[in-house]
């Protein structure tokens, strides 16, 4: 049977016991089903079991990310004979830690980030990796404790540069809470005969090639990128082309490259900057070992590196 997880992360004093104190109070929510909950930092706000029923609510402390193993988290489940888990996850603790760990039947129904509103952008410059770690997987943020006069495209821009798909909340008070509905128009034309990608926009198109692969397919794109040609893996007449991409910091810099058929893919060498134009089709190529945007080059000429040679959401 599978176990749903409900994951709450953000920094310190960002809102989550609040959060999950009201949610155990709603008795819509905590109608008596056997709930684990694993507190992996102190807060300043400690969950009070007296306003809610908590004769069906376990409490467990973890205090250091190895504790985060199969074996341990399995054996809380079976103690407690949970039917559910809440995690209010410790904000300077990679969710790496967690998500390789889960038992096989964990399964995360629900991940929430919350950060004050106030700080969260100081947050962001300091402890860019942590921040990044929580926004890329969160279904919601809620940015809690905003004032009326809300700077809210900058909390905005930031999230957009880990994830198009989460959703953002502010909450400015009880029982007011507004959502986002800033447009995010792409910074090219999907519809254009040629969709033609700028050196700064590489990293948005990327990632928007990766989440909606299917409405590229067919389309021709045109771009630059770096090449690789000499490894045993690629075909002959194929060389993978794409950019160095950082998302948050330099330690998570991957090369975002893509798998590109072309006749006089034995002309190039590596580290070669090209400007490539080609018609994207989405099928499974060996490069990739799955299904993927495999390009077919209808020109492909040496090109000046861009200013940036790295590409950022920024």
């Amino acid at each position: 049977m599978d176990i749903p997880v409900y994951l709450f992360t953000g920094f310190l004093d960002s809102g989550k016991s609040t959060f999950l104190q009201t949610t155990l109070e709603d008795k819509r929510f905590n109608s008596g089903e056997r709930t684990l909950v694993l507190l992996c930092e102190e807060g300043e706000c400690e969950l009070d079991s007296s306003r809610f029923s908590g004769q069906n609510v376990a409490i467990e402390t973890l205090d250091d990310p190895a504790q985060l193993t199969e074996d341990i988290l399995i054996a809380f489940q079976k103690k407690h004979r949970a039917q559910r888990v809440m995690v209010e996850y410790n904000g300077m603790w990679l969710l790496d830690d967690l998500y390789q760990n889960l038992p096989p039947n964990w399964v995360i129904y629900q991940e929430m980030m919350f950060a004050d509103a106030n700080t969260f952008v100081s947050y962001n410059n300091n402890m860019r990796n942590l921040a990044v770690d929580k926004l890329r997987s969160a279904q919601l943020v809620v940015f809690n404790r905003a004032p009326k006069d809300l700077d809210k495209m900058a909390l905005h821009k930031i999230v957009r540069g880990v994830s198009r798909r989460t959703d953002i909340a502010y909450e400015y008070g009880e029982d007011d809470v507004e959502y986002d509905d800033i447009e995010d128009p792409l910074p090219f034309d999907k519809e254009a005969a040629v969709i033609a990608i700028g050196d700064e926009d590489y990293a948005l198109w990327y990632r928007d090639l990766s989440e909606e692969l299917k409405s590229y397919d067919g389309k021709t794109v045109e771009f630059k990128g770096v090449t690789v040609v000499k490894d045993r893996t690629i075909p002959e007449n194929c060389f993978i082309v794409g950019r160095p991409l950082m998302t948050c910091c330099e330690d998570d810099i991957q090369f975002a490259g893509l798998v590109c058929e072309w006749a006089g893919a034995t002309t190039l060498h590596d580290r070669d900057w090209v400007t490539v134009r080609a018609t994207i089709s989405v099928r499974k190529h060996p490069c990739y070992g799955r299904v993927g945007p495999v390009l077919t080059g209808l020109s492909v000429t040496v090109a000046q590196p861009p200013e940036q040679e790295v590409a950022t959401f920024y």
